[in-house]
């Protein structure tokens, strides 16, 4: 079960009925504005991630061995996308859990990706043996 479904939604009500207490109206307008400036950053970061990506072909990266190197457990996509300024390769059916996406470089070093809730899980590097030729997937 994700909390964070219930609790975000339950720290906003008790955040405004704290300041509806406190202040009156001008609390609630204070929060809401709050609110809404939170929600603008979040917003303005998802444009930004996604204007980047734009640019780089759909599941690829620089270096494969660096974003292994770089990723945490618990980072979400968006966060993952930011790293790697590109949409990841969407290897699992579209709803189902665990999400998984795949980078690959240039040299066909490649990192899969598995998403659970929306959060890294686990991650997987996999780097071709020098001189092997690649074998074709289906």
């Amino acid at each position: 079960m994700n909390l964070r479904k219930f609790l975000i939604p339950l720290g906003i009500v008790v955040l405004v009925i704290a300041a509806w207490r406190a202040y009156g109206p001008q609390g609630i307008l204070t929060v809401s504005g709050g609110l809404v400036m939170w929600g603008l950053l979040h917003y303005t970061r998802l444009m930004n991630v996604m204007q980047k990506a734009r640019h780089n072909p759909i599941g690829y990266v620089g270096s494969a061995v660096m974003l292994n190197a770089k990723l945490k457990p618990g980072v979400n996509l968006m966060h993952v996308m930011a790293m790697t300024r590109a949409l990841g390769e969407q290897l699992s059916a579209e709803g189902q859990e665990p999400e998984v996406y795949r980078w690959t470089d240039g040299t066909k070093s490649h990192v899969t990706c598995k998403f659970f809730n929306g959060r890294l899980a686990s991650w997987e590097l996999v780097r071709p043996a020098p001189g092997e030729e690649p074998a074709a997937e289906s």
